[in-house]
């Protein structure tokens, strides 16, 4: 199916090239004399008389209109000033792009029906690869994947973002769902001396606390030769996210209820209890997620012209993310991995019995609803610091070597480091009576304890826990592109690259620290001297550790755990392309477009451990992708587009390393592992894009799109194998052998083929035919459907051993945008709301508890407002996340059990931006 696909887009690619070169359709005749093809990266826009929204919307749409593929735009507003606080916020304005947000700003980026994996982002012209992190386990903490991490810059760094949606062989492969090009400003950008400084200062109605933002740009030309820009922007933000949370659910397979007097219970309810079906909540946390966040931005670039045919561009650019993070929950610590059942435990030499279950309510074999007396309750106190640094540097340029012949080129380099020094946890442990009630909400835990949790005398010392990790990814970039004029109405633009990207990283855990001292008595595990009261959850009070007292009156230093997971991938990439453009007519209108190839080679190298000691694996793929795109200009104002190629996404960095865990649950041996076998994704691109222009800003448009995708990489998971067939070394776990039978194996495999269909719907326009005031009034609105299939491991595979599962992860088949704006020289104001509907997040199983886990449907509504003072200074308010949106996170596809939801608060902002 592959073969006959790939063959039908090269004729495709053939035919347009034919067609656009005899000039066979041709009705009329090109002029006689046209210039050569300007560089495709530079378009010239009109002189726009108007400002803010309305000008940003203006360049907006001339960049979309004149882009040789099917793409979209966003501009800044002014110098330092781009439409939202967020790069991802803004995007999310466009058509068919989802954000993930945490502590209610925007961090990833989802296109088309596909997760932050398949959307490259380059900056600058050059790929970048932000590691992911997120403060919560349950959403992927320090993910080594290929997605970009936008809350690591600020967005007054940025003078526009262009997203591209259909792909040509003159791009770099990769970025199957599209790419997001990031410029920052530059000084040719606006000759002559410019600057501008913007200051903030905001609150969160969670945190309550004053959050400075600040940003500063100043540039200069000399003559029409130089010219130097600098930017610097800075921010300091606490962030809060609350709720409850289980670590999901799992059956309570223990024909004595572990140990729990059920006696009060029915009958019934025994036999359901000891059946081994009832699922029964986890964790049942009530908890909080807070961050000190600094964020610190700078831009520089210079530009050279020596003579009018050659430009020379340097970009610098630093940013550095750093969270000072406390995480604080009050749970069960009890059997069937931290359930309300059992839970007896030896505390400073006294033996405390099992929970009694005293009510119970069973809904569809779920544990809704418990009454316990002497449940095993704990709170945990996790430190964290996560310290995420960028830098890169670009020299790009330009020359006309001759009036048929130009030549761009590229060379660059970048670094982003991960690194989490400390992440701890230090559990407490008690004793009492509580009530947890799942009836009262389908996603939200209600915990009654009828026990002071705010009374440090009620707890004692159980265990502390130290880890740590590192990752670091570096960038190596060089290309060179030609285009060559061939004759009125066609040229012919070809050049080749070289990428080299190197990730690595290591972690380290040191675990149940002090826990046989505490427990035997031995060690003093009174809190009362360290503790303190966290009073900020809206449900309840309960005691935290002060880590530093802690230390000190324990008299311990942090303990480094044993070197882990210790890999080092690197992708080196060799690629070539050859495309030609065409301008001709059809039928007396004009028909442009672009047909071509694109060649790579890349090889993989892996190194890692295994059970022979350090092994480095060596992987080679290459092939070669068409792309055809064209735009037929149906009047002035319509344009039809349409595009269809081949490209790749390829596999995560971390998926392919050489390296393994093990977990021990309760004595479940559990292992996963890389594969640095892994191919890339392929992928057939289709696409046909209706668009009419009108009025000074407005434009409607409707695109339909699909992809289909094989290679497409799930998990393959076995169970009862034993640990020596893994070929893992022996040291990852303390007391394995060959033989220790391991409950399930996991690791990524390629098998699988997936279709996604859909389309968009856009419109903006000015509400000029309104009458006054009303007629300032504009609207900005985007519809995108998405069809994905999705397919899971059928009854016969799981029940074999072996078996495939699969999803689309972050696929939301609906999403909607809307912004009404209005806006006179004077002030201005806009309210936007954006929907997202429910999405697969992990698509595979987890041991017993769930078969994947996702989010329901979110709506984020946003406000911004300004009053120009003058002609300089403007004031500012902005007001992000106006309802409080929930995130509910739930467990089982099919079930949809309460796994995660929480609420981050409503920000405020109030500033002023100052022109010079």
């Amino acid at each position: 199916m592959k073969n006959y696909t790939r063959q039908r887009l090269g004729l495709c690619a053939a035919l347009g090239l034919l067609a656009a070169t005899s000039g066979v359709f041709a009705q009329t005749a090109v002029p006689a004399n046209p210039t050569p093809k300007a560089d495709d990266s530079v378009v010239t826009l009109d002189t726009f008389v108007v400002s803010g929204t309305r000008a940003s919307l203006a360049k907006s749409r001339e960049f979309k209109r004149e882009a040789a593929i099917i793409s979209d735009s966003i501009v800044a507003e002014d110098v330092a000033k781009f439409p939202d606080l967020n790069l991802a916020e803004s995007l999310q304005r466009l058509p068919g792009v989802a954000i993930n947000r945490e502590a209610g700003e925007g961090r990833r980026v989802s296109l088309r029906g596909l997760g932050p994996d398949f959307t490259r982002v380059q900056l600058n012209g050059m790929e970048v690869l932000g590691n992911v992190d997120s403060p919560q386990d349950s959403r992927g903490q320090g993910s080594r994947d290929r997605a970009f991490d936008f809350n690591i810059f600020a967005s007054d760094l940025f003078s526009r973002m262009d997203l591209y949606k259909s792909f040509d062989a003159a791009q770099n492969e990769g970025g199957l769902a599209g790419t997001i090009g990031l410029f920052t400003a530059k000084p040719f950008d606006k000759p002559g001396f410019n600057g501008a400084i913007s200051t903030q200062l905001g609150s969160n109605t969670q945190t309550k606390d004053l959050q400075p933002r600040g940003a500063f740009l100043i540039s200069n030309t000399w003559g029409k030769k130089f010219g130097a820009l600098l930017s610097v922007a800075y921010s300091n933000r606490n962030t809060e996210e609350q709720g409850t949370n289980t670590y999901r659910w799992r059956p309570a397979t223990s024909s004595t209820a572990y140990g729990s007097n059920i006696s009060a219970l029915s009958a019934a309810d025994q036999a359901l209890v000891k059946g081994g079906t009832v699922r029964f909540a986890r964790g049942n946390r009530m908890s909080s997620w807070a961050s000190d966040s600094e964020r610190l931005g700078i831009t520089s670039a210079f530009q050279w012209r020596p003579t009018e045919d050659i430009e020379l561009t340097l970009d610098i650019l630093h940013g550095k993310f750093k969270g000072k993070r406390t995480e604080l929950h009050l749970d069960s610590r009890g059997a069937n991995s931290s359930s309300w059942l059992g839970g007896a435990a030896t505390v400073a030499g006294v033996v405390h019995p099992n929970s009694t279950i005293n009510a119970i309510k069973i809904v569809n074999n779920e544990a809704v609803y418990l009454d316990v007396s002497n449940g095993n309750i704990s709170t945990e106190s996790r430190r964290q610091l996560a310290d995420n640094t960028f830098d890169q540097g670009v020299l790009s340029g330009r020359w006309k070597i001759t009036d048929r012949l130009k030549a761009t080129f590229l060379l660059g380099t970048e670094r982003s480091i991960y690194d989490m020094p400390y992440s701890d946890k230090f559990y407490t442990e008690a004793f009492g009576d509580v009530v947890s009630d799942y009836t009262r909400d389908r996603y939200y835990g209600y915990h009654t304890y009828k026990m002071d949790t705010a009374n440090p005398e009620n707890f004692s010392a159980h265990e502390i826990d130290f880890s740590s990790s590192y990752q670091e990814t570096n960038f190596d970039n060089a290309k060179v592109d030609f285009d060559f004029f061939l004759r009125p109405g066609s040229s012919l633009k070809f050049g080749a690259a070289y990428q080299d990207f190197t990730n690595k990283g290591y972690a380290d855990a040191y675990n149940d620290y002090l826990l046989p001292q505490f427990e035997s008595g031995a060690v003093d595990d009174s809190v009362s001297s360290y503790a303190y009261v966290f009073r900020n959850h809206k449900d309840a009070d309960w005691v935290a550790i002060d880590w530093d007292k802690a230390m000190s009156k324990l008299g311990i230093t942090r303990q480094q755990g044993t070197r882990s997971g210790i890999y080092k991938v690197e992708e080196a990439t060799s690629s070539g392309y050859a495309r030609y453009d065409w301008e001709t007519t059809l039928f007396g209108h004009s028909l442009t477009g672009n047909a071509g190839f694109r060649g790579y080679r890349t090889t993989v190298t892996s190194t890692g451990t295994a059970n022979v000691g350090p092994i480095t694996i060596v992987k080679k793929y290459n092939d070669v992708l068409p792309a055809l795109n064209a735009t037929f200009k149906l009047s002035d104002d319509l344009l039809l587009r349409a595009a269809a190629s081949q490209n790749i996404n390829r596999p995560t960095l971390g998926s392919m390393a050489v390296n393994g865990t093990v977990t021990n649950s309760n004595g479940e041996i559990k292992v996963n592992s890389g594969n640095p076998g892994l191919k890339p994704y392929y992928s057939d691109n289709y696409d046909l894009s209706l668009e009419w222009y009108f009025g000074d800003i407005g434009y409607a448009a409707v695109g339909v799109f699909r992809k289909d995708v094989s290679g497409f990489i799930s998990n393959l998971v076995s169970t009862n194998v034993t640990y020596g067939s893994t070929g893992l070394p022996l040291d990852l776990y303390t007391g394995i052998t060959a033989a220790t039978n391991v409950a399930e194996y996991s690791r990524p495999v390629n098998f699988e083929d997936a279709s996604i269909t859909g389309v968009e719907f856009t419109v903006q326009s000015d509400l000029k035919f309104l009458p006054a005031p009303f007629n300032k009034l504009g609207v900005i609105a985007n519809l995108t459907l998405v069809d994905g299939e999705l397919d899971y491991a059928s009854p016969a595979e799981q029940a074999a051993g072996t078996h495939y599962v699969s999803s689309i992860s972050g696929l939301s088949d609906k999403l909607g945008n809307v912004t009404l704006y209005y806006e006179t020289k004077k002030w201005g104001a806009r309210v936007s709301a954006n929907y997202r509907s429910g999405y697969v997040a992990y698509p595979l199983a987890i041991a017993n508890d769930e078969f994947g886990d996702g989010f329901n449907a979110t709506v984020y509504v946003d406000f911004s407002a300004f009053y120009q003072i003058n002609d300089r200074m403007k004031l500012t308010f902005d007001a992000i996340n106006l309802t409080d949106q929930r995130e509910e996170q739930y467990s089982d596809l099919v079930a949809r059990r309460h796994y995660n939801t929480t609420t981050a608060g409503t920000s405020f902002f109030a500033g002023v931006n100052y022109k010079f």
